[in-house]
């Protein structure tokens, strides 16, 4: 059977770029909430499907290691953008049997016997995903010079970065975050692939799909479906999204978004069903390359409250279009044009699952100030004895 793949057992399986974890840490990038197709499945390594094949990513210090497996169900295309439409294996009421196990001893670990171009297109795909051309460092010292509550953040959670994903994925991910939580939101995603994407591998009984293209999701059985899958409401707004897309605008049309300015690109995206400002402000960031898009939610309102004495909405109870833009306007006046970018680094130092970091710089920085006072105490009691001599 063909398993998750781990550095320590040999980086003959592995290749590697030059990344320093200030520039990414994968453990805060891919945890959150930007994406829901990474799980950990080993002591900080991570695997997902990206760019129609599934990866496992690890790092060290200096370095960005990647393995990337062999696919069973087909080409690597870009969430099948070229395959036929038509509902997956599990919605025509046919039983996933063919996904076979990696038969090369090579392996075990499903590694593909790759030419030099092949190496040089999965190191292309893979800092174009963490957008790596984009100097975090540099952002960082930028946002801590004009905004001391980041200052002091920013030095905990280091190595956030916007992920470049594919705009279907992002977008039909985020209708599914509709009054949802990560957690939930990585099953629906998960069970989205696993009933109408193309079968890549399997990895310990674990079975990868691509994403879905637009021309299954578009199929008028989908929303029956995906309801029955529990995605209730949302199945509507995912098939409806789709079919509107194939019939006024075509599979490529997302991907021109990129090619618009960001207010124009998040306006064709509020068309969609199921489409608002915060969804269309996460897809315009996550995907689209508009960096000062700043996707706000009752979270991030009360961020703006509390840590910044924001007035915006000042005395409402409802998060309205008007106070929605009036948070995004400020960001992008302290921070300027990759504000969507530091927003997400304050957003992901407010998720409970990362408060671990912040206890740990507590007490760093409580006994950092012990020894200095303790250091300062014994220079004075020195001066004292000396002084009594």
């Amino acid at each position: 059977m063909s398993q998750h793949a781990l550095l320590s057992a040999g980086a003959k399986a592995w290749r590697s770029i030059p990344c320093f974890r200030a520039e990414l840490r994968l453990d805060l990038t891919l945890g959150c909430g930007q994406t829901f197709r990474w799980r950990e499945t080993g002591k900080d390594h991570w695997t997902g499907v990206m760019g129609g094949r599934v990866w496992t990513l690890t790092q060290t210090e200096d370095t960005l290691w990647y393995h990337v497996y062999s696919s069973q169900g087909g080409p690597g295309l870009v969430n099948g953008q070229k395959r036929k439409a038509g509902l997956g294996p599990q919605c025509s009421g046919k039983r996933l049997k063919g996904m076979k196990d990696v038969k090369e001893e090579d392996d075990e670990l499903g590694l593909d016997t790759v030419s030099s171009v092949q190496v040089e297109k999965e190191e292309k795909l893979l800092r174009d995903y963490f957008q790596l051309s984009v100097k975090l460092v540099d952002l960082y010292k930028e946002w801590s010079s004009a905004d001391q509550h980041f200052n002091h953040t920013g030095s905990i959670f280091t190595g956030v970065r916007m992920l470049r994903q594919d705009p279907v994925e992002c977008l039909f991910s985020f209708i599914c975050s509709s009054n949802n939580h990560i957690s939930r939101i990585q099953g629906m995603v998960e069970r989205l692939c696993n009933t109408l994407g193309t079968p890549l591998c399997t990895l310990d009984d674990t079975h990868y799909h691509d994403f879905p293209s637009i021309q299954a999701l578009a199929d008028s059985k989908v929303e029956a479906c995906l309801r029955d899958l529990g995605f209730g409401y949302r199945a509507r707004f995912l098939q409806q999204s789709a079919n509107l897309i194939m019939s006024s605008h075509g599979p490529d049309w997302l991907h021109s978004l990129r090619s618009v300015p960001y207010l124009q690109a998040r306006e064709a995206l509020r068309t969609l069903p199921g489409v608002g400002l915060k969804v269309a402000d996460c897809v315009s960031l996550m995907s689209l390359e508009k960096s000062e898009a700043v996707p706000v939610d009752t979270h991030v309102w009360q961020i703006a409250k509390r840590d910044y004495s924001c007035a915006a909405g000042s005395g409402q109870k409802t998060l309205t279009d008007k106070v929605y833009n009036e948070i995004g306007d400020f960001f992008r006046k302290l921070w300027g044009p990759y504000a969507g970018w530091a927003h997400s680094v304050l957003f992901c130092a407010d998720l409970k699952k990362f408060q671990n970091l912040k206890e740990v710089a507590i007490k760093e920085e409580k006994i950092g100030k012990t020894k200095k006072t303790s250091s300062k105490k014994k220079k004075m009691i020195k001066k004292e004895e000396e002084g009594g001599e």
